[in-house]
């Protein structure tokens, strides 16, 4: 008996405390691994590709959320039929998922409804325009036009306390910015 015992103790020992290769292989991936295999890039490179595809300039918020993000990738969503094409920015943190923001920007023509039930508040930006902030699918959002794009500012509901309606306008509001080449001409 204590021979049995002993095979078993030995077995449960191998199996517990050695990795095996399916556990080492199953491993998650980096995300400078995964968003790249799901069409994302730097946010350059896919504001480019929109830019050419729409042969317009288009110019994002120079702030960002005040929380830690360690990675931020860039993509151009060019599906079937230009209705379903958008830019977006996302900014992640591999430690905090909850600290997940992202902007996503589409023409004007192809813009998204509002449905009322999600819409909470209405805000006027410095550029007299009036943004939407909604609540979508656990993500606090902050909807405004500009130029010809519709601008959507995404964030997830788990950091409302530090991420609040008034921060997602400064943010909306930092777009329209001049460079000190703009103010010579």
């Amino acid at each position: 008996m204590d021979r049995i015992f002993s095979l078993c103790l030995s077995s449960c020992y191998l199996l517990f405390s050695q990795p095996s290769d399916a556990y080492i292989n199953d491993s998650p991936n980096s995300y400078e691994e995964i968003y790249p295999e799901i069409g994302y890039k730097t946010v350059e490179a896919a504001a480019s590709d929109f830019e050419r595809h729409y042969h317009q300039e288009l110019k994002l918020p120079l702030r960002v959320p005040p929380i830690r993000f360690t990675h931020h990738f860039g993509r151009f969503s060019n599906l079937v039929g230009e209705m379903n094409d958008f830019f977006e920015v996302t900014f992640i943190n591999n430690q905090l998922p909850e600290h997940h923001y992202k902007i996503t920007v589409r023409p004007i023509q192809f813009k998204l409804p509002y449905k009322k039930e999600c819409i909470v508040k209405t805000f006027e930006l410095k550029n007299k325009t009036t943004s939407t902030y909604m609540e979508i699918s656990g993500f606090n959002v902050l909807a405004f036009e500009r130029e010809d794009w519709q601008y959507m500012l995404w964030i997830d509901k788990r950091v409302s306390n530090m991420v609040t309606p008034e921060i997602l306008v400064d943010i909306a509001n930092s777009i329209d910015y001049t460079t000190k080449e703009e103010e010579y001409n």
